[in-house]
């Protein structure tokens, strides 16, 4: 039996893409997939989604659009991936629910509010956050750390396509090393790449574990870990 009864699984907008499609299909089956494995194990399952297969704000920021502007549209085209991953879900008998940092009117999706999706994973839905915070300047794995705290999940699950978080890019450097485990005080001062310092940051106030880990590759990695196989990366106190 798992330790976590409730996790938060941060998704990237590009681990959706394919180099055929913006929303691959095929990846979006293997996300539910996923999802109806981990709740097949009595483990509520929450998910924030990014947007940079459709929009990047901040490179385009740096070709002269407005921050503000351009963090606005990035959460927009999470709200995209969102309802993408719920129709899926819904297709696969898996009932989801989608709630955005920002209002969204005309019945697309349901504003954030903290206890009704508790109740909601409660009752075995799965609770879809996009739209970052709601607010510019912030990554979505800081909104994945602020989405975590406020449902009480036990673990983020940050997922990625390396296997955990090493001492180099392992993808450029063959001898790098993978670690097992880090402190948040060692990923901040080692400048992990992996999330933002917010998002270290308060997962470390909050006493709140990270679990680094590759999922596309192998679909059944997450339960693994779920089961207590030693696999990716934990970064805690």
């Amino acid at each position: 039996m798992s330790k976590y009864k409730r996790i938060l699984l941060k998704l990237s907008g590009e681990a959706l893409a394919s180099t055929e499609h913006t929303i691959d299909p095929v990846t979006l089956n293997k996300v539910v997939d996923i999802i109806k494995s981990v709740l097949s194990q009595n483990i509520e399952i929450a998910i924030v989604v990014g947007g940079g297969n459709i929009f990047r704000g901040a490179a385009l920021a740096q070709a002269g659009m407005n921050r503000i502007t351009g963090d606005h549209m990035g959460m927009l085209a999470t709200v995209i991936n969102a309802l993408a991953i719920a129709d899926v879900c819904q297709k696969n008998k898996v009932d989801a629910l989608v709630m955005s940092g920002f209002s969204i009117g005309g019945g697309v999706c349901d504003s954030i509010n903290h206890v009704r999706a508790k109740q909601a994973l409660n009752k075995g839905r799965v609770v879809i956050f996009c739209a970052g915070t709601g607010s510019p300047c912030f990554t979505t794995d800081t909104g994945a750390a602020l989405r975590a705290i406020e449902i009480d999940a036990d673990i983020v699950f940050k997922a990625t396509k390396v296997d955990g978080i090493y001492t180099s890019d392992p993808i450029k450097n063959s001898d790098a090393k993978r670690y097992d485990s880090l402190s948040f005080d060692e990923a901040i001062e080692k400048n992990i790449q992996i999330m933002d310092v917010s998002a270290f940051a308060l997962c470390r106030e909050h006493n709140l574990e990270i679990c680094v880990f590759s999922m596309l590759e192998n679909t059944n990695t997450l339960l693994d870990i779920l089961k207590g196989e030693p696999l990716g990366t934990i970064v805690r106190k």
